[in-house]
């Protein structure tokens, strides 16, 4: 059996988009931990090539992820990511209330590093251009679940305009947030054209760490989220 037998969203000759587990890297890490990869062999559904990532997600963030399955699709929809065509929207909660029901967050980030805490990224004049649109779903108890539309696919740019953009982290984000619990970003819905074929299109279902923060499914579908 495997991890994905109930997360296909999505799947044609072309495309495979999966509801990636949060706690589940795309990429292989140094401490030797299971990754996306370790898994492609059970995903090919008849085909004899491995399906292959076009984008990431970050480890502790669930929801879509897409793959190619030929690698004239992966060439065709890694420059629609790069051309910023693809349409994705992401939910989290926060902790905290933005006093504006939605907005922009236009913020240059730049990776930096050092010994003693790693890489993170952070706003800077110099950095790659970044722009988020967010809306305010809910607010309960202190803290609120925003729908966030990235107009640009930078690193962390969620994670990072969250915390310098609405002056609050991301609830459980282990680098921008208090790192308590699970982090509570999922990428909730990813389309991409292709031309005169219909979209490659899916909704990831809400995991359960929101609706145990007070932040249900229904919420998203009251607001056609």
């Amino acid at each position: 059996m495997s991890l994905f037998d109930d997360k296909v969203l999505f799947i044609d000759g072309e495309a495979l988009i999966l509801d990636k587990p949060a706690g589940l890297p795309v990429d292989a890490p140094r401490d030797g931990s299971l990754a996306l990869e370790n898994h492609l062999a059970s995903l090919t559904f008849g085909f004899q090539r491995w399906p292959l990532p076009v984008h990431r997600l970050d480890r502790d963030t669930s929801g879509c992820l897409l793959l190619a399955r030929n690698p004239k699709a992966h060439k065709r929809f890694a420059a629609a990511f790069e051309a910023g065509t693809v349409e994705k929207r992401y939910v989290a909660v926060v902790d905290g209330v933005p006093a504006e029901d939605s907005g922009t967050i236009e913020l240059a980030l730049k990776k930096i590093s050092s010994e003693s805490q790693g890489w993170r990224m952070i706003p800077a004049k110099a950095g790659k251009n970044a722009i988020t649109h967010w809306r305010k779903i809910a607010e309960k108890d202190g803290r609120a679940l925003i729908a966030f539309t990235p107009q640009t696919g930078r690193t962390h740019q969620i994670r990072v305009h969250t915390l310098h953009g609405l002056g609050f982290g991301i609830v459980g984000d282990p680098v921008y947030g208090n790192g308590e619990g699970k982090m509570l970003l999922h990428s909730r819905f990813l389309s991409i054209a292709r031309g005169d074929k219909p979209a490659a299109a899916a909704t990831a279902p809400l995991p359960d760490t929101f609706t145990a923060a007070g932040f249900g499914p229904d919420l998203l579908d009251d607001a056609g989220i």
